[in-house]
């Protein structure tokens, strides 16, 4: 059915739920997994013109988050390890998320995508956009979405 399986995760609790059935499918199945967590950069400055953030407490924020998306996807490995998956665990920096698990699940040859959607309508998916939809209207490789 599926060689690997790309598990997209923020961390969040609706997140988990793509985790928990990512796991349990590529259980199934035999495949391996990728755990996959994209990190946005630090923003230099919130408004063009405006003041910058000092250098060094960008790059102390941006090593904080590094550590945290490494220990996420590092727990998702060992849970795929527990259960007799195959796991990587995966980082990447890119304020581009949804290009990113694109590419990624490209880099990885994977054959499926499993990810959460927040679901959000109207205005709230004008203001801050939808990683989900645009991955599943982009890629190339199938998506299984959980809400």
């Amino acid at each position: 059915m599926y060689q690997r399986i790309l598990i997209a995760t923020d961390g969040s609790e609706l997140s988990e739920k793509a985790v928990q059935s990512g796991l349990e499918l590529a259980r199934l199945s035999g495949a391996s997994v990728v755990a996959l967590k994209v990190v946005p950069r630090y923003p230099r400055s919130y408004f063009e013109g405006g003041a910058t953030v000092d250098p060094a407490e960008v790059k102390r924020i941006e090593a904080h988050w590094g550590e945290a998306a490494q220990e996420l996807v590092n727990s998702i490995k060992a849970r795929a390890k527990a259960d007799g998956v195959s796991a990587k665990a995966a980082v990447v920096k890119s304020d581009l998320i949804a290009e990113a698990i694109i590419a990624a699940a490209k880099k990885h040859e994977c054959d499926l995508i499993v990810m959460a959607s927040h679901g959000r309508k109207g205005l709230k998916r004008m203001l801050l956009g939808s990683e989900t939809q645009h991955v599943l209207t982009h890629s190339h490789t199938p998506v299984l979405v959980l809400r």
